[in-house]
């Protein structure tokens, strides 16, 4: 739990240094580090609510970032001066903003913002010296904001159908008008990916008559749609260094990110030297794509920070994210394995085992199902399924169907379904892991976070007899309650979710049939819930009930509440003391010997 997470990665405007964020204090702040290595620089230093790095300003040492208040996902968008002051660009109590990108000279940048209406998120533009705006798009239609071209003209806009079906639209800044770019029939999912340096290319993610998405590009003037990559996987996105010289692609090619870098002049491949093992993730580029940062993170490894100079060919470490108390050697490489389920479906998981795990020392496993719905379990390095190996338990993290980076057949075949056919591969997960041969097959638990934590309740309820125990981490127990209070910014996505889950009002029966609460009189077995006090999207009164409903079967319940954290966790002593409660629960109902 020692383990120092960082994000980020923005250039100086001298690029000399680089931007970044990192929890090492327990509270993530922003910091700041040389290209040629060193200490990194606080420039916040919060005690009590997390700070996102988004950037530096494009001509001088001004920084850019985010905040919430206590995990309420609140974030405001924040600059800190040339003299460390610090200035809200948007204020307002319950105004939720975001980043969205810099002009081509960098003397303006966007930011998106809900404070006209809650519903919706409206686009403006910000002076960057004077920090005046002006609104650049007015949202009724209920469309989200995916970026704006580097001369301000285009705006790119997406449209929610279902959670499998989505359209891109482009809006004209000068005509003010919207163009519809993606007209068509059937079931296919489009998203802008990014706009080119040159402001004449937008580059479009579609699925529309493949199973998975490839990367489209949209001539802005002439009006055509072209196929630029593909692939046998999920193109996840595609972005352009500043200067437009190179673009990277990210392909989730079987639960790991493989990251393609090509000359965008010739499309040849970019020769980078041998790297530690890991995967290449967060990759950014200098002004004048004279060197690049990025990350390294594997199943051992969590990311730590590198910069790469193109013209010695030299790569520099800048950060040392392991506890310094962890041999490496001792944490275990994670595998994708498959089993077919009830009906034949091939269900892809990564899994993990103990190093003493053997037929003759069978261990106790946990399933561990991943949020969403739509999420997806992936490799890399994860702090908690790395304590609970090397404290003896196996760790299946499944990707049950419903989850992305499988195709849109896989994707969508869980749709209405939620409490039944994904709950079915997880009671065959378990099958799965009791053939293993190093799996005692009478204790194995289930546990998850937001979807996953209904999947865990579901279980638990649905059949009580499958799991040994189960872990709920903010999860839904009332789906009825949860549609009928996600905040007002998800209006956008307000159909789809209904059309996936079902509408509180015309699908009634179905969400009461489908929400563990009210069967949790069928959960007989341990049972552990976290929450977070201020979660916006699984209110604490889910967690509340749930846990009230099961005390009186004079079942095991305990029960842990933090009242400074929302929809996950944000601070490493809350997550410390979340997984040694985790940790000591499993070893009371799960550890051999123990009834």
């Amino acid at each position: 739990m020692a383990t120092t997470s960082i994000a980020g990665a923005s250039f100086s405007a001298d690029e000399k240094r680089i931007l970044f964020s990192s929890n090492v204090t327990g509270i993530f702040n922003v910091y700041s580090i040389s290209v040629d290595g060193g200490e990194p620089v606080a420039l916040t230093s919060s005690k009590t609510d997390t700070h996102f790095s988004v950037g530096y300003f494009r001509n001088d040492d001004r920084v850019l970032y985010t905040r919430d208040q206590g995990g309420n996902e609140n974030n405001h968008l924040y600059v800190r001066e040339l003299d460390g002051r610090e200035r809200d660009l948007t204020p307002g109590d319950k105004v939720k903003a975001g980043f969205s990108g810099w002009s081509e000279d960098g003397t303006a940048f966007y930011v998106t913002t809900n404070e006209r209406d809650p519903r919706f998120i409206d686009l403006y533009r910000y002076d960057a010296k004077t920090y005046e705006r002006t609104l650049v798009y007015k949202n009724d239609d209920g469309m989200a904001v995916f970026g704006v071209s580097g001369d301000g003209r285009w705006v790119a806009l997406g449209k929610t159908n279902t959670t499998s079906d989505s359209d891109v639209y482009l809006y004209d800044t000068q005509s003010k008008q919207s163009k519809h770019l993606t007209p068509h029939e059937g079931t296919a999912a489009f998203s802008a990916a990014s706009f080119d340096p040159a402001s004449k290319t937008l580059l479009v993610l579609s699925n529309a008559g493949t199973e998975f998405t490839r990367l489209m590009a949209y001539d802005l003037a002439g009006g055509q749609m072209r196929e630029l990559e593909k692939a046998d996987w999920d193109i996840a996105y595609s972005v352009f260094s500043r200067d437009g010289r190179y673009r990277v692609t990210g392909i989730n090619a079987d639960s790991s990110m493989t990251l393609r870098i090509v000359q965008t002049a010739d499309g040849k491949a970019v020769t980078l030297p041998k790297l530690p093992g890991g995967e290449l993730r967060g990759v950014s580029f200098s002004r004048n794509s004279q060197r690049m940062a990025f990350y390294l993170n594997g199943d051992r490894a969590p990311s730590n920070l590198y910069v790469y100079d193109f013209g010695t060919k030299q790569v520099r470490q800048l950060t040392n994210s392991m506890s310094k108390e962890i041999d490496p050697n001792e944490l275990v490489e994670g595998r994708i394995v498959r089993f077919r389920s009830f009906d034949g479906m091939v269900i892809p998981s990564v899994y993990y085992e103990p190093k003493d795990a053997s037929p003759t020392n069978k261990v106790p496993a946990v399933l561990l199902v991943h949020g969403g719905p739509g999420g997806q379990t992936m490799r890399g390095y994860n702090a908690l399924i790395q304590y609970l190996v090397n404290h003896g338990y196996a760790v299946l993290g499944i990707n049950n169907r419903g989850s992305s980076g499988y195709g849109k057949t896989f994707f969508t075949a869980d749709d209405g379904k939620h409490g039944r056919e994904p709950l079915w591969d997880c009671i065959e997960a378990k099958t799965y892991l009791a053939g293993t041969g190093v799996i005692d097959p009478e204790r194995i638990g289930i546990m998850g976070g937001s979807y996953g934590g209904y999947m865990t309740l579901a279980a638990m309820a649905f059949r009580p007899e499958a799991f040994k125990v189960g872990i709920d981490i903010f999860g839904v127990s009332n789906w009825l309650r949860t549609l009928e209070s996600i905040p007002p910014y998800w209006e956008t996505f307000r159909k789809a979710l209904y059309l996936e889950i079902g509408d509180p009002v015309k699908d009634r029966e179905h969400l009461i049939a489908t929400s563990p609460l009210f069967h949790a009189k069928e959960i007989r077995k341990p049972l552990m819930v976290i929450q977070g006090k201020n979660d916006p999207r699984v209110i604490k009164p889910e967690s509340d009930e749930i846990v009230e409903a099961v005390k009186k079967n004079g079942v095991p319940v305990e029960y842990v509440v933090f009242d400074d954290e929302g929809h996950g966790f944000t601070k490493t002593k809350n997550q410390i003391e979340a997984n040694r409660k985790m940790l000591e629960f499993l070893d009371k109902y799960l550890k051999p010997g123990l009834k």
